[in-house]
């Protein structure tokens, strides 16, 4: 028997994390139960001492981020951010989409730490790690608070997403898009909705995903078709339709990322496909085999996103080729920094200029 039912979600498992040293499997007890409990999901809060992280990555187009939540109940399997749930004592496997933490501080911190005097303006990305706009903000509404922080003080930001709660806060986005202070990043991993539900089973579905960017896009806000994740021999075939898709919906810029398995991720997403997909599975593990020097995945910089090697290559190029009869552009001009008017503290002296 199962530890409990987890239907509607992606990982197969609840494998403890790299930092423990008790791994925890269900057994049958023999009390004659017919149907494992379903698996609910739990929020907790954590009030931390600050909340933008800085990065000194060159594959990164941003240097700091800010994450409301850990954890994310979109479920992807895929998800990079997965191993980080490991530095909580909690599993990257179904713990990680179901044992969320809230952090309903973080916009009164944030603020706090743009006060600071030596603080230097840069475009801040919000959802590098976990959705911004997954189901727990409808209930915290922490990233609007952020939004409204940022609007104030006329901080630039770029924002990832898949949630559709993001077209709730149109009001401010529109707003800071009007002074080149915000871009949005919508990503989109297949058009076939039978795979996003098995492989992001609690977001959006693709369609839905697609009129995001259209009502986004209708109110002068810049959006981004990103591709993300492109997974070999599973969704690769999708590009060009999803670039399509994405373009004729109102995205005037385009990315797109290749598949990552660090850590946890690699054997979650191998269960994965044992489960759902055990006839593709040895061909797609070969492809990311092909593009790791043999192993399934390499972190190195320059490499970790896109992979090397003949197919690879190929993906980009096809890449390249779509966006250029599609007319979309894959850098945008930067946000505004000029703008930037640092928040003035309960208590703080004002200045008279």
């Amino acid at each position: 028997m199962t530890e409990f039912d987890a239907k509607g979600r992606a990982a197969q498992s609840n494998r403890a994390g790299r930092f423990e040293t008790l791994q925890r499997d269900g057994i049958d007890d023999g009390w004659g139960r017919d149907t494992p409990p379903v698996l609910r999901t739990h929020v907790r809060l954590e009030r931390p001492r600050s909340v933008i992280s800085y990065n000194r990555s060159p594959d990164l187009p941003f240097d700091r981020a800010i994450n409301p939540y850990r954890g994310c109940e979109h479920g992807c399997v895929y998800c990079f951010a997965r191993p980080s749930h490991a530095y909580l004592g909690l599993s990257p496997g179904l713990d990680f989409e179901s044992r969320l933490i809230a952090r309903p501080d973080a916009p009164q911190i944030l603020e706090r730490e743009l006060a600071v005097k030596s603080y230097k303006v840069a475009t801040l990305a919000l959802g590098t790690n976990t959705d911004p706009y997954q189901a727990l903000e409808k209930t915290h509404g922490i990233t609007r608070r952020i939004l409204q922080v940022l609007q104030a003080c006329q901080h630039p930001v770029a924002i990832v997403t898949k949630g559709a709660l993001i077209e709730r806060d149109i009001d401010i986005l529109k707003d800071m898009a009007t002074r080149d202070l915000v871009r949005v990043g919508i990503s989109v991993t297949t058009m076939d909705p039978k795979l996003s539900r098995l492989m992001e089973p609690r977001a959006p579905s693709p369609a839905r995903r697609l009129q995001i960017i259209e009502r986004l896009a209708n109110e002068g806000i810049p959006v981004r078709i990103m591709v993300s994740p492109m997974v070999p021999a599973l969704s690769d075939y999708d590009l060009e339709a999803i670039l399509q898709a994405g373009r004729d919906a109102g995205a005037a810029h385009a990315s797109w990322i290749m598949l990552r398995l660090p850590r946890e991720v690699s054997e979650l997403f191998q269960e994965w496909l044992g489960t759902h997909y055990p006839d593709r599975a040895s061909r797609i593990l070969a492809r990311l085999r092909e593009m790791h020097g043999g192993a399934l995945y390499d972190a190195a910089w320059g490499k970790r996103m896109r992979g090397e090697g003949p197919y690879a290559e190929m993906v980009a190029k096809r890449f390249a080729i779509a966006v250029r009869r599609l007319g979309l552009k894959t850098q945008g001009a930067a946000l505004r920094t000029d703008l930037f008017r640092a928040p003035v503290l309960p208590g703080a002296q004002m200045s008279l200029l």
